[in-house]
């Protein structure tokens, strides 16, 4: 079965983030996995959240919800918005999967840059392999 996986940017992680709480907590059975995408643009520590939906149905669409950006990380202070992606993955039974990617500024377009988190993805074995 071939797996056709596309990136839905939501937004930077401000309200957005409640849109992709509520898409989990309507979805939580579909839930695939949930990530914790870690970078640092102009030396500061930032993160994506991103939860990938098994497909619906029979359909052969994995949706990948993400919240680009727009979050800062810090582990000894963590931000409200951290705090509640935590707290709905715990909700959902999931654990969030961090890794650590480069920020999207060294990408031309964010095409090459969903591209790129999908090869990291798929190369540790976080996403379907390709048939």
């Amino acid at each position: 079965m071939l797996i056709n996986e596309q990136f839905i940017k939501l937004g930077h992680g401000y309200g957005d983030i409640y849109e992709l709480f509520e898409l989990m907590k309507t979805n939580e059975k579909r839930i695939h996995h949930a990530f914790l995408l870690l970078t640092e643009h102009e030396g500061k520590a930032v993160c994506s959240f991103a939860v990938a939906f098994k497909p619906a149905g029979g359909s052969q669409f994995m949706p990948i919800y993400i919240c680009l950006e727009g979050i800062p990380y810090d582990v000894e202070n963590p931000s409200k918005r951290l705090t509640l992606f935590e707290q709905n993955c715990e909700a959902c039974n999931v654990t969030p999967i961090q890794v650590a990617i480069k920020h999207s500024s060294h990408f031309e377009e964010y095409e090459l840059y969903y591209q790129y988190v999908t090869g990291i993805l798929r190369m540790n074995h976080l996403l379907p392999p390709l048939q």
